[in-house]
Formats: C-alpha cells, sequence, structure tokens
C-alpha cells in the first residue's frame, strides 16, 4: 500500500512539474493583467519540403480596402499578429516598418493582422509609428483562425513568413528582437524557387 501511494505522489509530483515548465501556460497563470501573452521570441523554421498547403484568408484593412492572400500571390509575405495596446508590438514597429521599406518592390510585402483594435486605432498607430504597409482588422479571429492548422499564431505579437507559394515558412514567436532574423528569413525564402 505504501508503494502505491509513493509512486502515485512521485507521479502526480512528475506531472506537475512538468506544466510548470511551459511558459505560455506560466504567463496566463501568472495573473498580472497584461492582456497578452507575449512570446519568447523563438524561431520555428519549416523546411520547404515540410510546409503544408497554401493558407487562404480573407478580411478589410484599416481603411476598409478588402484584402486577401491572391492579393500576395508569387510574393514573400510578411504576417506580423499584433494590436495597439501590446508593448512588444509597439517595441518592433520601427524594425517592422524599417524591413518593409528595405523590401519594397523586392518581391516581399508586409501585411499587419489587427487582432483587438478598431479601425481608427490601427490608423492612429500607424501614424504614430510611421506604418506604411496595411493590416487586416481580425477582431473576429478569422485570420487567426485559418493559420492555426499550420503554425498557430499563439502569442502577440508573432510574424509569421510565408512563402512564395503561400505556405507558412517560419514562424516568430513573440516580439522581434533583432531585425536581422527576419531579414534572413525573408532572404532565404525569395531565394527558394516558386
Amino acid at each position: 500500500m505504501r508503494v502505491a501511494v509513493a509512486a502515485t505522489l512521485a507521479a502526480a509530483a512528475l506531472l506537475l512539474a512538468g506544466c510548470s515548465n511551459d511558459p505560455l501556460a506560466a504567463q496566463y497563470l501568472a495573473g498580472d493583467n497584461k492582456s497578452y501573452i507575449a512570446g519568447d521570441g523563438s524561431v520555428t523554421e519549416i523546411a520547404a519540403a515540410d510546409r503544408g498547403a497554401a493558407v487562404s484568408f480573407a478580411g478589410t484593412d484599416e481603411t476598409g480596402n478588402p484584402v486577401s492572400s491572391s492579393d500576395y500571390a508569387g510574393q514573400v509575405l510578411v504576417l506580423n499578429f499584433w494590436y495597439a495596446g501590446c508593448a512588444p508590438c509597439r517595441a518592433e514597429a520601427p524594425s517592422l516598418q524599417a524591413l518593409n521599406a528595405q523590401y519594397d518592390g523586392q518581391g516581399a510585402s508586409f501585411l499587419g493582422v489587427n487582432v483587438r483594435d478598431q479601425a481608427s486605432t490601427a490608423v492612429s498607430f500607424d501614424d504614430t509609428f510611421g506604418i506604411t504597409y496595411p493590416s487586416i482588422i481580425d477582431t473576429d479571429g478569422a485570420l487567426q483562425l485559418a493559420f492555426s492548422g499550420t503554425v498557430a499564431p499563439n502569442a502577440v505579437p508573432t510574424t509569421l513568413v510565408i512563402d512564395k507559394q503561400g505556405r507558412v515558412a517560419a514562424r516568430i514567436l513573440g516580439q522581434l528582437q533583432d531585425k536581422s532574423i527576419l531579414d534572413t528569413l525573408i532572404k532565404s525564402n525569395l531565394a527558394e524557387a516558386s
């Protein structure tokens, strides 16, 4: 009986210890009311042979214009999930805009996905940070759901690199810490055959 009780307690301790190693779960349970789960900046790359099907999406940007995946056919697309009240989103905005300007007309485009704000707030954010690329207003989560079957945008911000065929090639989970990482991901996807 003692051995069975000890084994049960040891198993429970191991199970609970395993749960404590998940940083996203720990943030959720922290109760600090920051209103978002921040990623750790980790990068997930998917080899071309292992990428799933192209992801189709459609929405409306902050100025009321329709936007869809077909608008970016044959291009590398950098898709950034964000919202205005997210401190890491504000911190990475200048780097994203700098890369957007660097790749303008070079076969790579940027598109934001605002997950919480109304259009007027997104426009104000664009004006404040000098953002020149559009953002789909995704307060209903439809665009987030479109990507959940491949590499989910589990934290805000999350940046996805979509290859020329419309497939997810990489994910940066959390704030872009060093823009050279995203720059390298863009370059490597631009270099891939169409």
